[in-house]
């Protein structure tokens, strides 16, 4: 018989979490991106709701929420802190890039925030992904 322990799959909704929230986090990163483009063409597209202060709150809550849920549900599991060291600084700047007022007077810094927020938060569920499946119970298992 072979005796090489074989690492255990993630459960289902663990997983989903956290592609869920890589997927939602790197569009966000995206759409901030893409901004200051989209401000010059949607006059005349009509959708000027999507970049409202409160839809932006709400995302950035949302993300907040799934984020800190899903990845410290996964350091509890591996207790590696790679995740959530990219997952704070990736939060701070989304809350700064929504909060700090002068931010929103200035397009081109509140977008690279929330850009650079998004991408940190998305690679945060991407790496909590990465340690969860790889996660082997045996003697150096924390837990």
């Amino acid at each position: 018989m072979n005796d090489v322990a074989r690492p255990p799959r993630p459960s289902v909704p663990r997983s989903l979490l956290d592609r869920f929230g890589a997927v939602g986090s790197l569009v966000c990163a995206i759409h901030c991106a893409l901004l200051p483009l989209a401000i010059a063409i949607l006059p005349s597209l009509g959708i000027a709701a999507w970049l409202g202060d409160d839809f932006e709150r709400g995302f950035v809550l949302f993300a907040t929420m799934l984020g800190l849920f899903s990845v410290i549900w996964g350091y509890r599991r591996h207790g590696a802190v790679r995740a959530l060291s990219l997952l704070l600084p990736g939060l701070a700047a989304l809350w700064t890039g929504v909060l700090y007022d002068p931010l929103h007077h200035a397009l081109v810094p509140h977008a690279i925030a929330m850009t650079v927020g998004g991408t940190l938060v998305g690679l945060a569920h991407l790496a909590n992904l990465r340690l969860n499946h790889g996660h082997v119970h045996d003697a150096s298992c924390v837990h």
